[in-house]
């Protein structure tokens, strides 16, 4: 399977914390290795720093990041591009051709996405040929991607950790 990490473009500190964060933690709980972050926002690196050192495991966040050097970046160490979008190919269609990839960078936009992503993206994946969240647009990828295993995924250095029960919660804190 492919080391996988999102990068979230188009984000407006003022208007879209919380859509962005939710980004980061479903692309953490889901198996990607972290998040690059194409503007300023702490507070956005802060809340899922917060999550990873409560939760477990080694997801990264990093904000300030320009996204066209982070695409060239990505493209020159060997991995490949995929932009989550409506107007591509089906996810279905090419989801095998992905999975084959050794490193996997997702570009996930907020709002419309500059143009120039859809020239620099080695795949343009339409998750749906219908609008919606870009949050679930990124968790339908990643749990195709990844064949569902990243739903039983353990975090070993986890402060917190939740017990399967039929009814009620349970939690387990170290």
């Amino acid at each position: 399977m492919p080391a996988v990490v999102v990068l979230r473009v188009g984000h407006r500190p003022e208007r879209d914390q919380r859509v962005t964060t939710h980004v980061g933690l479903a692309a953490r709980a889901l198996g990607a290795r972290g998040m690059y972050l194409a503007a300023d926002d702490p507070g956005v690196v802060r809340s899922i720093r917060d999550v990873v050192s409560r939760w477990g495991g080694d997801f990264f966040v990093e904000d300030g990041v320009k996204w066209r050097q982070c695409i060239r970046d990505w493209k020159a160490g060997g991995g490949r591009v995929v932009h989550l979008t409506m107007y591509g190919l089906r996810m279905t269609d090419i989801i095998d051709d992905i999975r084959d990839v050794d490193q996997v960078l997702v570009v996930v936009g907020a709002g419309k996405v500059p143009g120039d992503i859809y020239g620099l993206a080695d795949y343009n994946v339409s998750v749906t040929t219908q609008p919606h969240s870009e949050i679930s647009s990124l968790a339908l990828f990643l749990d195709h991607l990844f064949l569902g295993s990243e739903l039983n995924r353990e975090y070993p250095d986890a402060g917190i950790r939740i017990e399967p029960a039929g009814a009620g919660k349970r939690t387990v804190e170290r």
